[in-house]
């Protein structure tokens, strides 16, 4: 993955390179320097498209719960 398509994925996931790397338990400046090489860790991606499908999934959750319980009052 280039840092060109990690930073697409990060945008889809809503996150910052800061954010990703506070969730991933690494150093910022880490994340911020793999576009100096273009190269980012192989893991990344499909470690962001998980975040982005768990996220859609909270979502629809949410939805689902909310239109379960106004329907039961």
């Amino acid at each position: 993955m280039n840092n060109q398509a990690f930073e697409e994925l990060l945008q889809v996931a809503g996150l910052s390179k800061k954010e990703f790397a506070n969730l991933v338990d690494m150093n910022s400046n880490s994340v911020t320097n793999w576009n100096k090489s273009d190269k980012v860790p192989q893991w990344v991606g499909s470690w962001l498209n998980l975040y982005i499908e768990n996220q859609k999934c909270k979502e629809l959750k949410a939805i689902l719960k909310e239109t379960v319980c106004d329907n039961q009052e």
